[in-house]
């Protein structure tokens, strides 16, 4: 699965190892911009390289993910739904 805006990933190395985000951005070449509206806010994502990443499943497109708010209910409706991948 390629990992783009709106993909669901699962953490697998760092201080965040096993954390579930929302890649939200990108920058230079392989570098994800991630965030869980919790731990990692919007406002401020976590800079990750991508081979540091699992990609578990798209967000659904008709859940709103503009506030920190909205983004955690989604991940956490993401998990409710089995798509949590562990």
């Amino acid at each position: 699965m390629e990992i783009k805006v709106g993909t669901v990933v699962l953490s697998t190395a760092g201080h965040d190892k096993g954390g579930v985000f929302a890649v939200i951005g990108f920058t230079d070449g392989d570098i994800a911009l991630i965030a869980d509206g919790k731990r990692r806010k919007l406002e401020k994502p976590k800079k990750k390289k991508l081979k540091h990443l699992k990609p578990l499943g798209i967000l659904e497109q008709n859940i709103p993910t503009q506030t920190n708010r909205q983004l955690k209910k989604a991940l956490m409706e993401f998990n409710a739904r089995g798509g949590h991948g562990r």
